[in-house]
């Protein structure tokens, strides 16, 4: 019943092999043989291995993956929407902008040049992720501390971990990259991210991950998304089988619009996950028909193998009985062995000689003749008790 490919394999690697194919959906059983092998035949290091190559193990409690997923982001058909600063409106507005212009300018120049002459120094201390989960939770409780508690469930684990999370249960990611230092970060944070219609729509119709980009793993996020001002949020999701930023939001932006976007976003590309959630759902329909093939498979061969076990042991039976017979044989013909033998082996046996009784006096039949092929026992010639037995000689006769 084993395939070709297969007979050289252990009833416990065949399953391993068949559990590792279920686990991982991989179609070609040559190449979860090779993964197996390359593991040791150690399953679960396999499965653990499979799973973070394709798309890893999201758990704030272990560090990212060690390949994290890529998201695509030069789709040329990213939804893109940036507002600009409201301009000063009547000569109150006018005056003030011009007066805190300079100071602005001066600001924004003295912090530019110094990051820029920081860098000569000493590398960007966050070029180097260290304790991304850290960086979450310390953004988390910043925030809490400056906007209150509530604000949109923050995902609690790294961005390759919601990466990982938003594929797996086709939901929507909605990223936001904090820029401490953005003159409308803190009223965007205040007035329409902690919006109360803004919270209900987040919360039910996608994930949400946050972190500053003065956080190493805010800053590694920024570099990967490439934003352009701040506040700065990117919507991403599953299409085409890839991680792809459908939609960019740049700037400060009211409670309302934000919504509308969103909303926007959300209907623009429902389609490609009712697509996914199809194809997945017809993905385990045939790993379902799959696994009862292999268990199909397992019973037949657990059924051949349990029919040569029994065969195994009915030829073992049959050679047991067959040498308890040869033993019994054995043993009958040294029970008819009779003082002939004994009184033949002996050397001052003669060479031919017939035994005779006293009481009464009679030849015994020891020695094989047509009327005794067998000799009988002493039993059988009746010497049941003690008697004196004579040996006489018949050499010269």
């Amino acid at each position: 019943m084993a395939a070709p490919e297969e007979q050289d394999l252990t009833q416990e690697q065949t399953e391993k092999l068949l559990q590792f194919q279920d686990l991982t959906g991989i179609e070609s059983m040559d190449q979860c043989r090779h993964t197996l092998e390359q593991h040791n035949w150690n399953i679960e290091a396999a499965v653990q291995d499979r799973l973070n190559e394709q798309e890893g193990v999201p758990s704030v409690f272990n560090p990212p993956p060690s390949r994290p997923l890529q998201v695509n982001t030069a789709d040329h058909r990213i939804y893109s929407y940036v507002v600009s600063r409201p301009q000063p409106r009547g000569l109150l507005g006018w005056g003030y902008y011009l007066i805190m212009l300079p100071f602005r300018f001066t600001y924004y120049t003295i912090l530019d040049i110094f990051r820029f002459a920081l860098r000569f120094i000493r590398p960007d201390p966050r070029s180097r992720v260290t304790d991304p989960v850290g960086d979450i939770v310390s953004f988390m409780h910043s925030f809490e501390e400056k906007y209150g508690r509530a604000h949109p469930v923050f995902y609690q684990g790294t961005y390759s971990q919601a990466l990982n999370d938003a594929k797996r249960e086709l939901r929507f990611l909605l990223v936001y990259l904090h820029g401490d230092d953005h003159q409308d970060s803190d009223e965007f944070c205040r007035n329409t991210l902690c919006a109360p219609e803004v919270i209900s729509l987040i919360n039910t119709r996608m994930l949400f991950w946050a972190c500053s980009t003065n956080k190493p793993e805010g800053y590694r996020v920024s570099q990967a998304l490439r934003e352009n001002t701040y506040p700065f949020l990117a919507m991403i999701m599953l299409k085409d089988r890839r991680m792809t930023v459908v939609g960019r939001l740049e700037g400060l932006i009211q409670p309302d619009d934000l919504i509308n976007q969103l909303t926007f976003i959300i209907d623009a590309n429902q389609t490609y996950l009712v697509s996914e959630r199809l194809e997945r759902e017809e993905r385990n329909q045939t790993q379902v028909l799959r696994q009862q093939q292999d268990e199909a498979y397992l019973a037949s061969l657990r059924a051949d193998q349990e029919k040569e076990r029994k065969k195994r042991e009915e030829r073992e039976r049959k050679r047991r009985k067959e040498e308890e017979v040869k033993q019994q044989k054995l043993a009958e013909e040294r029970r008819r062995q009779v003082i002939h033998d004994f009184l033949f082996s002996l050397k001052e046996s003669p060479e031919k000689f017939q035994i005779e009784a006293n009481f009464p006096r009679r030849v015994l039949p020891c020695i094989p003749s047509e009327e005794w092929p067998n000799p009988p026992t002493l039993q059988e010639a009746g010497l049941s008790h003690t008697e004196v037995l004579f040996v006489q000689d018949l050499t010269d006769e």
